[in-house]
């Protein structure tokens, strides 16, 4: 995989205050040979207008209503048309070497699917750690920004399931690595790919909708039941004394 083209996905409504730094840190990208994908939700707050100015260097933009946020990735995956995959979503924007480290990873380790980069989120975010998944699913980096996987592979795996609406990668992901064993790596600690957002839809969750769906993943894949029920109450008890302890400051 010499030189592989890749395409960037990224999902938008409403969010004309962050997407122009999102298409110019593709466009500031060292490495050049990729495709940006944008799939708008039907924008009314003057988003479509700033995507139109740069046009001419988006290589597809649709804009119409879908069914979430996972409806609009897989929109854009059916379009990609590079031997790689990424996301990149409103909020957030590369650094101008992350499509550079990429491209080297891939191109150094030619048996790998997929690779989570390192991501700066309120903390730094490095490492791939396969093992946790059967626990928990903080194992990975970021699935905004760090995570590449080939189309060849995407392919595979499947789209995301339509049906989780917080949590689709996290099923894709459970798929990718504990059913079809597929391989991965991360990227170094200092090869930062790019910065996430603070306002994606994570940030507008309840905890008790995204534990209840993390859990409803894990016994729709076949998940041992008793183990599943035993991780989410561990996780709503310690979620509960968290919050119990900043009451009581």
């Amino acid at each position: 995989m010499k030189n592989p083209k890749i395409s960037i996905i990224t999902v938008i409504k409403n969010n004309k205050e962050y997407i122009e730094k999102n298409i110019l840190s593709l466009l500031n990208q060292n490495y050049q040979n990729y495709e940006h994908i944008i799939i708008d939700g039907g924008s009314t707050d003057g988003s479509k207008e700033i995507i139109k100015k740069y046009e001419k260097n988006i290589a597809h933009f649709i804009s119409e209503k879908d069914q979430g946020i996972y409806d609009a990735m897989n929109k854009g995956i059916d379009l990609a048309t590079g031997e790689i995959i990424g996301i990149l979503n409103s909020d957030d924007f590369f650094y101008e070497n992350a499509l550079q480290i990429v491209k080297i990873y891939f191109e150094n380790n030619p048996k790998i699917d997929f690779l989570f980069g390192t991501v700066q989120k309120h903390i730094l975010k490095n490492g791939f750690f396969p093992n946790k998944i059967h626990w928990t699913f903080e194992f990975y980096t970021s699935h905004s920004v760090g995570f590449f996987i080939k189309s060849s592979s995407q392919k595979k795996v499947g789209h995301y399931n339509t049906k989780y609406k917080y949590s689709a990668d996290y099923d894709l992901f459970y798929r990718m690595i504990v059913k079809l064993k597929m391989i991965g790596m991360a990227t170094k600690k200092n090869e930062i790919l790019g910065f996430f957002g603070p306002f994606g839809l994570s940030s507008r969750l309840r905890y008790i909708d995204y534990l209840n769906e993390n859990t409803r993943i894990r016994l729709d894949n076949g998940q041992n039941k008793i183990i599943v029920w035993i991780i989410h109450f561990l996780r709503l008890s310690k979620r509960i004394f968290r919050v119990i302890k900043e009451i009581k400051k």
